[in-house]
């Protein structure tokens, strides 16, 4: 496989996850929290703060992708093991993190103020921990593509 056939490949995947991401912030949440609303009426006080922390953490997601986009050009160009892509890496797993994080907090202050059930908070862990394995996952990418990156520039200037 080509650099450019990789390159086009995970392109389609971006997109698709994209889309993925639009399909689900944009209608099958708020369908759902309408259906959940519906069935329990003395919780619809709890839909829009939920709308709102769900929708914020599109965000990270989002910026991710769109670094991952730019990791995808750089591929294209035949630079798979550049700082660039090191620093990309890097970024998506702050991206991550921060996603991780602010969920958890978020969910912590939705349970404080009595809008969160405790197996949903407990359920919620799960996509934490998810979130923290692809941070772990990106920065030790970024890692080995950084050691990567200064191998090869060694070997271009050996005679």
């Amino acid at each position: 496989m080509t650099q450019k056939t990789l390159s086009v490949w995970l392109r389609g995947v971006i997109l698709g996850i994209g889309a993925c991401g639009i399909l689900i912030y944009g209608y099958l949440l708020p369908m759902f929290g309408k259906d959940m609303v519906q069935a329990y009426p003395e919780y619809s006080y709890c839909y829009v703060p939920w709308m709102v922390v769900l929708w914020i953490t599109a965000v990270p997601c989002y910026l991710a992708l769109y670094n991952g986009w730019k990791i995808t050009a750089e591929i294209a160009g035949d630079h798979s093991f550049s700082m660039l892509n090191s620093i990309y890496l890097r970024r998506i797993s702050m991206y991550a993190l921060a996603d991780s994080s602010y969920f958890f907090l978020a969910n912590l202050v939705l349970f404080f103020f009595n809008m969160n059930h405790p197996g949903i908070f407990l359920g919620s862990l799960f996509v934490d921990f998810a979130g923290v394995a692809v941070s772990v996952a990106a920065a030790a990418l970024s890692h080995l593509v950084q050691k990567a990156a200064n191998i090869q520039q060694e070997n271009e200037l050996t005679i």
